[in-house]
């Protein structure tokens, strides 16, 4: 193993977005078990602290990869498509208009049922807007598309979080 592998060449899947989650929910078992520090205790604390980092390394690949708008952000980031979130706040005008209209029925919500409805409208848009960004990465290799992509991406994912976080406002 070598600290400077990308995640997929750790562990040892195509760089793709496409990934079988059972397969790499194993592999993370199986390179845990190879890394775990309790099995370098015979050879001392320099070999424990070097296994220690190798799994934290593995932890934080596994982290990336198994969450598909981080293992998107990811593949763009490696292939020279930074997502730039703080910086690229581009969005496309229909995009844009969508969100103003969730933003607007967000604020006007009165029960936990309006609420409910607008969470699986931004589900639903982000399941769309996640085989969009799958189809970029693996069929066209559109990693600039992609990136645009996955910042709306993020914005759904935030904008669900404040939906999920009313409906608990709201329900006590």
């Amino acid at each position: 193993m070598n600290l400077q592998s990308t995640d997929f060449e750790l562990f040892g899947i195509p760089m793709q977005f496409s990934q079988d989650r059972a397969q790499l929910d194993a592999r993370w078992k199986e390179l845990q078990r190879e890394a775990h520090p309790d099995k370098f205790a015979a050879q001392g604390a320099a070999a424990q602290r070097v296994a220690m980092q190798w799994s934290v390394r593995i932890n934080e690949a596994y982290q990336r990869l198994k969450n598909p708008l981080k293992r998107a952000s990811y593949l763009c980031e490696l292939n020279g498509a930074p997502i730039n979130a703080e910086d690229n706040t581009a969005m496309p005008a229909d995009f844009l208009m969508q969100q103003m209209e969730w933003r607007e029925a967000l604020d006007e919500a009165k029960t936990v049922k309006d609420l409910e409805e607008l969470a699986l409208q931004s589900k639903c848009n982000g399941l769309k807007q996640l085989s969009k960004v799958e189809q970029m990465l693996d069929g066209n290799r559109d990693f600039l598309a992609a990136a645009q992509q996955v910042r709306s991406l993020m914005f759904i994912e935030r904008f669900a979080s404040e939906v999920d976080a009313r409906i608990d406002q709201l329900g006590q």
